[in-house]
């Protein structure tokens, strides 16, 4: 195990109690049964001037985590947002027992590949006490390893967190590949920031092949069944949970066009299109547009073949739409940021292009966290520790 002195944690402002308000009685106005609203108001306050924030109710927490999801500008998958399960695991402090939630958050999305939507909840930021922090942008995320000649074996997105962990005591396996999935950072202002191997088993991957091209299989691609984000903050009536992974499902073009895609990612495009035999000597032959579609056709392909939920874009730009008219029928803003609800293939032929949005966010909401991020990219000093306890 290396030993490191961690940063010292902020102390949290106190809740906005304006904000706060405003939630309650959101909550009250959408569940008629909850008891008298002003008693809630008045022990709210009572919390807050005491000890500079309030603690939610369990079905406080779980309205407030399924409407972020249902105000999350950026999410097209939105029209679901009532199943999202909530794991209200506030009172779990130890970076070991982070980590092992983590695991059976992967454990309980995963489902066999049909998966399902969850967010585990850890303890909010508060005056007295620093939350627990995850560093990395999702659980599950591949190694990206530097190569002398300048390129990148893996996902060139991580490659200095690939570097920091590597020199905080990760070790890769002895036979480095392009899907080597990085270990778990989680860390605490009492215990620092810890290492944590994900359990194999529970990493559930979907090789990829293609419906009418043999090679492609050849090609040794793979991804990961389940995208669980835990570099967002989820921030429910003033109140701050810096740790909160939730997912949904993929779909298509953000592992096609997006991961595979990009040029600063994987950048298969070029060579789905050599083995295609493509002209690329210019533009106008649209041999990227080509590829592109092969490549998220084997994606959608193989999820399928493989029994793992997954969605392609046009089906799902409707779907959004369906949720856009419930919304607008219940007397409620739908923000949207158009340049993340239109796919990034084909955008034009979506029915989600063709129009305009509400831009106004939305309380409560998934907020991005720029510190995450940076920890996320750059890395830190974490220290080493064993798997999580299963």
């Amino acid at each position: 195990m290396h030993s490191v002195r961690a940063a010292p944690a902020r102390p949290a402002p106190p809740v906005d109690i304006a904000e706060a308000e405003e939630f309650l009685r959101l909550f009250h106005a959408e569940n008629r049964d909850s008891g008298s609203l002003q008693q809630r108001l008045d022990r709210m306050r009572y919390e807050v001037e005491t000890v500079g924030s309030y603690r939610h109710t369990p079905q406080e927490l779980t309205f407030g985590a399924q409407v972020a999801w249902r105000n999350n500008a950026r999410c097209i998958g939105r029209l679901y947002w009532r199943s999202l399960k909530v794991r209200d695991l506030r009172d779990v402090h130890d970076v070991s027992a982070v980590a092992a939630h983590c695991v059976q958050h992967l454990r309980m999305a995963t489902n066999n590949g049909k998966i399902r939507p969850v967010i585990s909840v850890f303890p909010p930021e508060i005056p007295q006490r620093p939350a627990p922090r995850i560093w990395n942008e999702q659980l599950i995320r591949y190694a990206g390893y530097r190569r002398q000649v300048g390129s990148v074996l893996g996902d060139p997105r991580y490659a200095r967190f690939t570097d920091a962990l590597i020199g905080f005591g990760w070790r890769p396996p002895a036979q480095r590949s392009a899907f080597d999935v990085l270990p778990l950072v989680v860390e605490t202002a009492e215990e620092g920031p810890h290492m944590f191997a994900l359990p194999a088993e529970l990493v559930k991957e979907v090789p990829l092949s293609h419906p009418e091209l043999p090679w492609f299989a050849e090609l040794g691609l793979r991804w990961h069944a389940v995208p669980v984000i835990s570099n967002m903050r989820l921030r429910i009536g003033g109140v701050s949970y810096p740790a909160a992974p939730f997912n949904g499902w993929y779909m298509g073009t953000e592992i096609g066009a997006r991961n595979f895609g990009d040029t600063d990612r994987y950048d298969l495009v070029p060579v789905v299109a050599e083995k295609l035999g493509l002209d690329t000597s210019r533009e106008d032959t649209l041999w990227r547009d080509r590829a592109l579609v092969e490549l998220n056709r084997a994606v959608l392909h193989s999820y399928q073949q493989a029994g793992v939920t997954i969605t392609d874009h046009h089906t799902e730009s409707k779907r959004f739409l369906t949720h856009l008219a419930k919304e607008e029928a219940a007397g409620r803003k739908c923000p949207v940021d158009w340049s993340w609800i239109v796919p990034p293939m084909s955008g034009s032929q979506t029915p989600v292009f063709h129009r305009y949005y509400d831009e106004d966010p939305q309380r409560p909401d998934f907020l991005l966290d720029d510190d995450a991020t940076r920890r996320a990219l750059e890395g830190g000093p974490p220290r080493f520790a064993p798997g999580p306890r299963r």
